[in-house]
């Protein structure tokens, strides 16, 4: 029987600038660094974000496109200034897609090695409200 999430794992080819991103944006903690003794099959560190365990591995990532991502719920009044964040790390920002009033703000950036995050302002009973009222924006 499923319990939950238990991690999500990213391949990235600088592990320094990918820690960068995930502690400078979303305030993760690093909890884990195998420095030159490796468990797995390379280089590897864990973070916690918001209780979600993230594990990044030194390799070349696969080719992206579309629109999988990972997001991260947030304040909305945090909303600016996490931008701002992404903006001096010089991060590629992705325009938000059209939303129906009521079911929060995004913002989609992506890291250096195409991954596509997003922080989030709504819920999912927000988005399950606004959906059964009907009529997309």
């Amino acid at each position: 029987m499923i319990e939950g999430l238990s991690h999500i794992t990213l391949i990235c080819r600088d592990l320094d600038r990918m820690e960068t991103i995930l502690t400078g944006v979303l305030g993760a903690e690093k909890v884990y660094d195998s420095g030159a003794q490796s468990f797995s099959l390379a280089p590897e560190r864990f973070f916690l974000i918001g209780g979600v365990w993230l594990a990044i591995m030194q390799g070349e990532p696969g080719a992206r496109a579309g629109y999988e991502h990972i997001a991260f719920k947030i304040d909305a009044g945090d909303l600016d200034r996490l931008s701002a964040r992404i903006a001096a790390l010089g991060l590629k920002l992705r325009p938000p897609r059209p939303r129906a009033p009521g079911e929060g703000q995004s913002v989609y950036f992506e890291d250096d090695d195409g991954h596509l995050f997003e922080l989030h302002t709504g819920t999912l009973a927000e988005r399950l409200a606004r959906y059964a009222k009907g009529k997309a924006a």
